[in-house]
C-alpha cells in the first residue's frame, strides 16, 4: 500500500519547506518533490503542515489512585491520542511498590491488544539497590526489556518519596547504563509541614494546594536533584515543570554544567490558579500536582519552551470523572473532605498538539520548535529516534497532516478522552489535525476516529541513550 501526501509544508528537525511525503506500508519511503507513482493513493495537503506524529512521554492510563482509577485505559486513551495527532505514548508502569518485573508484566497486560497507537513504558521505582553493581544490573535489565527510563519521586513521603542516597545511586547507574532518570521534583517534607499548617487553620479546599505546594518547593527540589546528579556524574529529567522559580533552578543548573532536561505540560501553559478559587466541587476538577500557578509562571514557561531551556511538552494525562473526583481517594467515604483526598490530574493526551500550536499562532514558538517539543525531542531523549520523531525515509509512517485554520472548541463532548469535563472548555483552538497516520494506517480524520483498530498499537522497545 502506498500513500502520497502531496503539496503540504513539511515541518521537521531540519526546518520547514514544501515537500511531498511517500508512505509505503508502515514506513516512510521518501520525502521530496519528485514522486510520480500512479498506483498510490494521493492526499492533497495544500495549505496544511505535514509533521511527524507527536510523542507524549508522560501519561497515566488505567492507574489506580486509592479508591478510584484514571478514566482512560489504553484503548480509550490511545484512541483519543490518535484523534489529536499523538501517535506514540510512554506510560508510567507500576505504582513503585511492586517488583519491576511484575510492574512491566501488569502494564503489558493492560496495553497488549488494546492500544490504537504505539506505546512504551517508563518504570516507577521507590527504591533501588544500594550496591552500585546491583543497581547497574537492574538498569541494564530494564534497558534489555526496551524500558530505558525510570521515574523517582521527591514528594509523597507516605508512599513514593525516595531519599537522596537513592537518587544518587540512580543517577550514577543512569550515567553508566544510558537509562534516563526522571524525577518528580517537589520537596515532600516541606509539603508535609505546610499541609499540617494548612490543616490547623482549616485551609482545606482545592485552592489550598497552591499554598501547600508553592513554587519554592519545586525550585528547591530541582536544585537538590541537579546537585545530586552532577555529583554522581549523571543527568536528570524533570517532569511537569510548573513555575518560573523551577525554571530558574533549571537554568542555574544548566549554567553550572549539569545535564538537566525539563518537560512542561499544557495545563501550566494555559491555566492558572484562579481556576481553584471557585465552588469547591468545580475547583476540584483543576487539582493537579504540581498545582496551577500564576500568569507570570505561565509566561516564563512559554519563554523557556521557546528558547529550549524546556525541551519537551508532555501532558501528565491522568483524568478522572466528576463522580470519581467528588468521591475522592478514600474508600470509606462518599465525598472528599480536604484537597489531599481529591484525585489529582488533568486530561490532555488528545489536545497536546493543537494547544501547543497556539504558541505558534501567537508568536511564542517557531513552527520548528513546536514540532521538536512534541515529537523530535521526546524521540531523541527517550530512545525512539531510530523509529519515530521525524519524517525520514525508513522511519515509522507516523504522519500528521495539520490544518492550521481548523477551529475546534475543546468541550468534553467534542473530544474522545473518557472524561465528562474538560479543563479547556472555554478555549477554541485554531489548528487541528486533518489526517493522522499511525505506521501508515489512517487512524483519524478531522479529529474523529477512522480506521482505528484496537490492538494496532504495539509496544516499541526504546534504546538506552548510549546504544
Amino acid at each position: 500500500m502506498q500513500t502520497l501526501i502531496r503539496g503540504g509544508t513539511v515541518v521537521d528537525v531540519d526546518g520547514a519547506g514544501r515537500a511531498d511525503v511517500l508512505i509505503e506500508d508502515e514506513r516512510i519511503a521518501g520525502v521530496g518533490n519528485v514522486f510520480e507513482i500512479s498506483e498510490a493513493d494521493v492526499l492533497d495537503a495544500t495549505g496544511a503542515l505535514v509533521i511527524p506524529g507527536a510523542i507524549d512521554p508522560h501519561t497515566h492510563f488505567d492507574l489506580q489512585v486509592g479508591a478510584v482509577r484514571s478514566a482512560d485505559d489504553f484503548e480509550t486513551g490511545t484512541t483519543a491520542a490518535g484523534c489529536g495527532g499523538t501517535t506514540c505514548v510512554i506510560d508510567f508502569a507500576g505504582a513503585g511498590r511492586e517488583p519491576p518485573d511484575e510492574a512491566l508484566r501488569v502494564w503489558h497486560g493492560k496495553a497488549a491488544g488494546r492500544a490504537a497507537v504505539d506505546y512504551g513504558f517508563h518504570l516507577t521505582c521507590t527504591s533501588v539497590p544500594d550496591d552500585p553493581a546491583e543497581v547497574g544490573a537492574l538498569f541494564q535489565w530494564m534497558a534489555s526489556e526496551g524500558v530505558a527510563s525510570v521515574k523517582l519521586y521527591m514528594a509523597y513521603p507516605d508512599r513514593l518519596m525516595v531519599v537522596d542516597d537513592t537518587l544518587s545511586h540512580a543517577f550514577a547507574a543512569g550515567a553508566s547504563t544510558g537509562v534516563r532518570v526522571c524525577v518528580h521534583a517537589e520537596d515532600g517534607e516541606e509539603i508535609e509541614r505546610l499541609a499540617a499548617d494548612a490543616a490547623d487553620r482549616g485551609d482545606t479546599g482545592p485552592s489550598a494546594i497552591t499554598r501547600v505546594r508553592p513554587s519554592s518547593v519545586e525550585a528547591s527540589a530541582v536544585t537538590r536533584a541537579t546537585h545530586l546528579a552532577r555529583e554522581a556524574g549523571g543527568s536528570v529529567y524533570v517532569v511537569h515543570l510548573s513555575s518560573a522559580a523551577g525554571l530558574e533552578a533549571v537554568r542555574t543548573a544548566q549554567g553550572e554544567g549539569t545535564e538537566v532536561i525539563a518537560e512542561t505540560c499544557p495545563q501550566y501553559l494555559f491555566l492558572t490558579a484562579e481556576r481553584l478559587d471557585g465552588p469547591p466541587d468545580d475547583a476540584a476538577a483543576f487539582v493537579c500536582a504540581p498545582p496551577l500557578r500564576a500568569d507570570a509562571d505561565r509566561d516564563a514557561l512559554w519563554a523557556g519552551l521557546a528558547d529550549g531551556t524546556i525541551e519537551v511538552a508532555g501532558t501528565d494525562h491522568c483524568p478522572f470523572t466528576n463522580a470519581d473526583r467528588a468521591h475522592g481517594t478514600l474508600a470509606d467515604q462518599e465525598h472528599w473532605r480536604t484537597f489531599r483526598e481529591i484525585p489529582g490530574g488533568l486530561p490532555g493526551v488528545e489536545t497536546l498538539v493543537s494547544l501547543l500550536y497556539q504558541g505558534v499562532r501567537h508568536g511564542k514558538l517557531s513552527v520548528e520548535r513546536w514540532v521538536d517539543a512534541i515529537s523530535g525531542a521526546p524521540a531523541r531523549l527517550f530512545g525512539l529516534d531510530h523509529v519515530k520523531g521525524s519524517l525520514r525515509a525508513g522511519l515509522d509512517a507516523d504522519v500528521v497532516v495539520f490544518d492550521p485554520e481548523a477551529h475546534r472548541r475543546l468541550h468534553a463532548r467534542s473530544l474522545h478522552m473518557r472524561t465528562d469535563h474538560s479543563p479547556y472548555e472555554v478555549i477554541e483552538v485554531v489548528g487541528w489535525p486533518a489526517f493522522v497516520f499511525s505506521r501508515g494506517r489512517l487512524v483519524a480524520k478531522d479529529g474523529e476516529p477512522t480506521d482505528i483498530d484496537r490492538g494496532w498499537g504495539r509496544f516499541v522497545p526504546r534504546r538506552a541513550r548510549y546504544d
